[in-house]
Formats: C-alpha cells, structure tokens, sequence
C-alpha cells in the first residue's frame, strides 16, 4: 500500500516494477547488476482515484501517460535497486499531491474605468505618432 496523502492510497495490485540494467558511470556493476526501475501505475483501471483526479493526473504525466492509461517513470540515479525504487516512488507520489489540488476558477471582472481611460489615452497618442509618419509636403 501506497499512501499519497491521509486519505488517498493506492494498492499493490496497482502498481508493478521492473528492473533493467543503468546507464552511466558505475564500472563493471553497470554491466552486471539491475538496478534501474521501471514503475508502472495503472491509473486509468484505478477505483482510489475520482476521474476529474485522473484526467488532471493524464495532462501532468504527459509522456508519461500511456496509450491503455498507465503512468510509466523510469528512476536510475543511484546505483543501489532499493534507492532508485523509493526515488520512482517518490516521483509517483509527488505527481499524483499535483493532481490533486484542483484548480482554482477564474473569477471574471470588469476593467476598471481608470485603466480603460488610460489604454483610450495610450492608444490616440500612438495613433497620432503613426499620423505623423505621412509623406511631407514641401509647399
């Protein structure tokens, strides 16, 4: 079980790693050793997520977001299996607090009638700089 905040959690059933071989420094453990993560959550068959919670979650992931609605993070910074499976977790975690919050809704206003007058003024002296370009008489 993996908790994302006091309320939200998300099962093991959810959730899948594999492990493949890193790139980067490291000498012959580099060649020997699995220690890149592949986390694999399955967020679209998820029943611990609200769907406006998922559809925030896809347009985060980008990328990351697969065509049958799984979130893919790939996590191969240190060399040790279990640090890299806590940073890939971490990064799931961390993407699924975003989703989340919801976003706020914009409140629309009116301009306020001394930056209209100020935009009017703005645009005649502009319009007047242009006038002044025309061609000049020389009677």
């Amino acid at each position: 079980m993996l908790w994302i905040t006091d309320t939200v959690s998300i099962a093991d059933w959810e959730l899948s790693e594999s492990f493949s071989r890193s790139s980067g420094p490291g000498g012959q453990n580099v060649n020997k050793v699995s220690t890149a993560v592949d986390l694999r959550f399955e967020a679209e068959r998820s029943p611990h997520l609200p769907a406006p919670v998922k559809a925030r979650l896809k347009r985060l992931a980008g990328r990351r977001w697969t065509a049958d609605g799984a979130i893919l993070i790939r996590a191969e910074e240190t060399r040790s299996q279990a640090q890299n499976r806590e940073i890939a977790r971490e990064r799931l975690t961390e993407l699924i607090r975003a989703a989340l919050v919801a976003p706020k809704r914009r409140v629309a206003t009116k301009p306020t009638y001394g930056s209209q007058q100020r935009r009017l003024k703005s645009k005649a002296e502009r319009s007047e700089v242009k006038a002044m370009r025309g061609k000049v008489d020389d009677e």
